[in-house]
């Protein structure tokens, strides 16, 4: 008897510290704002007269693509907080602006109503400052090359888009051989799994291995964190941390502090494909339905025939407590995609060190492989990438409802679908306007195949049991989508 109480005190501390973190973030978000006018940094120390006139003309005549810049810079400046609801901070922070303002042939911005929390005696903290004029950079530039490419809605033209954004980021360096690992995860994770996606960083560090995740928290921070221990033991000072992400989630998963390269993709498609180009391997911790999305993401680009001969070395890994987890996504993926499907991946529980003695081997095997092939050690040009894979999927009823989720189609688009699937959850869950369309229109319906539709909706139950859908708040969670099945 003393045992169960013990289990439901442990229990009911653990919901009551989940209910703090909630009000703490809260509190947070509506006490203290301030107001600036800071210079730029890092990637923008230097503007051309061009890019200074740019960016003052977007300001003056682009309402949509000044409101986007602002939604971004919020998100930026609200780093550390653990709201995961694009919509709440957004209403609490209404009142914030951001204004470019010439001076000389250079641009400051004043900010207003601005989170307090970014400052430091009155001055903005280095590190958020730095990821502020990402988000100034990589708005902009975006905008500019789409509306010159002549191919932006091809397959090529979409390659070239994220190339330019990469490179204008400095994310490229030809002398480093290092390799990246791409780290995905989800935010909403447990402290065991947190520390276990920590540990296997710290391994990878001392390795000497570059770290790119989605720049969020939870399982994006834990690698990118136990890997400056790692470059730190190493004394190791090239290391570097990589956060790819994109404006409808950045709000709900602003940069950690660690992420000392902030890549603001114009999309989801655009990021994705972004991680793919970059990555000499790749890591997946447990996570959510943004985590199942770039899982189907990968697949199902490995799937297509042009891809059969491509290295892409891909391990599933977690703590061994995470074992059902993993058993779950290893049964869905057979389910809709089949076993070919799950011979391109290797599921590892319980052993940073095998982890990181895996991905240092087939990093290596990876470049020498790009270097026979003559593709670059920096971008994964030799990756064919379908154009269904890289058109920007638009969430909304209709879009959701009409997705084709049944087998009478290539695998490859299958995957395809199902991805776009779980990103329509994804906002639904965490974006502004896909929060919105739910509380207005009701969850967004899927159905498809009898079987695969079960299973997806067993997967995404789990989800929810296991508060893997958003963080844990004063509500229990509501979905945001409802499965049926045809036949």
């Amino acid at each position: 008897m003393v045992a169960i109480y013990k289990a439901i005190y442990a229990v009911i501390s653990i919901i009551n510290i989940h209910i703090m973190g909630y009000h703490t973030a809260m509190k947070k978000l509506s006490d203290h704002k301030i107001d600036a006018t800071i210079s730029p940094a890092g990637t923008l120390g230097v503007l051309s007269q061009h890019e200074v006139n740019m960016i003052l003309g977007h300001s003056d005549g682009d309402d949509d693509l000044q409101e986007l810049f602002r939604r971004c810079a919020l998100a930026v400046l609200n780093t550390g907080t653990d709201i995961d609801d694009s919509k709440i901070v957004l209403e609490h922070f209404h009142d914030f602006q951001i204004i470019p303002l010439q001076k000389d042939w250079e641009i400051q911005f004043k900010l207003v109503n601005a989170p307090a929390e970014a400052f430091v005696d009155g001055e903005i903290i280095a590190g958020i400052r730095e990821h502020l004029f990402a988000v100034v950079r990589d708005i902009h530039s975006a905008h500019e090359s789409r509306s010159i490419s002549r191919f932006k809605d091809e397959g090529y033209g979409i390659t070239n888009t994220v190339f330019h954004i990469l490179r204008r980021a400095t994310i490229f360096d030809r002398k480093d051989r290092s390799g990246v690992v791409v780290c995905w995860g989800g935010h909403s994770i447990s402290n065991v799994e947190y520390k276990y996606s920590k540990e296997v960083g710290y391994h990878l560090g001392l390795r000497k291995l570059n770290i790119c995740t989605g720049c969020g928290g939870g399982a994006m921070k834990g690698p990118m964190k136990g890997a400056t221990f790692g470059h730190a033991k190493q004394r190791s000072s090239e290391g570097r941390y990589i956060g790819l992400t994109e404006p409808g989630i950045i709000a709900a998963e602003p940069p950690n502090p660690i992420v000392s390269s902030l890549v603001v993709l114009p999309d989801i498609e655009k990021r994705l494909e972004a991680f793919v180009r970059i990555g000499h391997f790749f890591l997946l911790f447990p996570g959510g339905p943004g985590s199942a999305e770039e899982l189907l993401y990968l697949l199902g680009i490995l799937l297509h025939p042009k891809n059969m001969d491509l290295s892409f070395p891909l391990i599933l890994t977690g703590p061994e407590s995470s074992r059902e987890y993993f058993e779950r996504i290893d049964n869905f993926i057979g389910d809709t995609l089949g076993e070919k499907a799950q011979k391109l991946y290797t599921v590892v529980l319980g052993d940073p060190y095998e982890v990181a003695k895996r991905v240092e081997r087939e990093v290596e095997d990876n470049l020498k492989y790009r270097k026979r092939c003559g593709d670059a050690y920096f971008f994964n040009w030799h990756l064919y990438i379908d154009l269904q894979f890289q058109k920007p999927f638009e969430v909304t009823h209709n879009s959701m409802a009409e997705l084709e989720l049944g087998r009478d189609q290539p695998l490859h688009l299958l995957a395809a679908n199902l991805r776009r699937a779980f990103s329509g959850i994804v906002a639904g869950n965490v974006r502004d306007a896909g929060i919105r369309a739910v509380e207005r229109d009701g969850p967004y319906l899927l159905s498809g195949d009898g079987e695969l539709m079960r299973s997806m909706g067993n997967l995404l139950g789990s989800f929810v049991d296991e508060q893997r859908m958003k963080l844990p708040g004063e509500q229990s969670y509501t979905p945001c989508y409802k499965v049926t099945f045809n036949g």
